[in-house]
């Protein structure tokens, strides 16, 4: 099973921007749907954004779109998501998450990923 380690959290100052990185170990993340996800505290967890495995097709919800950027590097084996314009309203645990799908596209429904990072904590705070 692929494992994945999440970084780049911190807190950042509305506006700011930050990038999280998602690597993967033991087996190459080429193969695997990768997406971002975020918890609030009190809320469940959501998408925010994913990346095929075939053609890198992406795909962002409505509250990030325009703001997040989500790639991968294949030859370093890690996803980023690069986020700017953040808000407070972005403050969460963001988690990375891989799946294997066989069709194109991506997903950004939790219920389709099996491997989860640890996370990696993001504030948007003055």
């Amino acid at each position: 099973q692929v494992q994945l380690v999440e970084s780049g959290g911190g807190l950042v100052q509305p506006g700011g921007s930050l990038r999280l990185s998602c690597a993967g170990s033991i087996f190459s993340l080429d193969y695997y749907v990768i997406g971002w996800f975020r918890q609030a505290p009190g809320k469940e967890r959501e998408g925010a954004s994913c990346i095929s495995s075939s053609d890198s097709s992406t795909y962002y919800v409505d509250s990030v779109k325009g703001r997040f950027t989500i790639s991968r590097d294949n030859a370093k084996n890690t996803v980023y998501l690069q986020m700017n314009s953040l808000k407070p309203e972005d403050t969460a645990v963001y988690y990375c998450a891989a799946t294997v799908r066989s069709w194109p596209g991506c997903t950004v429904n939790v219920d389709s990923f099996g491997s989860w990072g640890q996370g990696t904590q993001v504030t948007v705070s003055s």
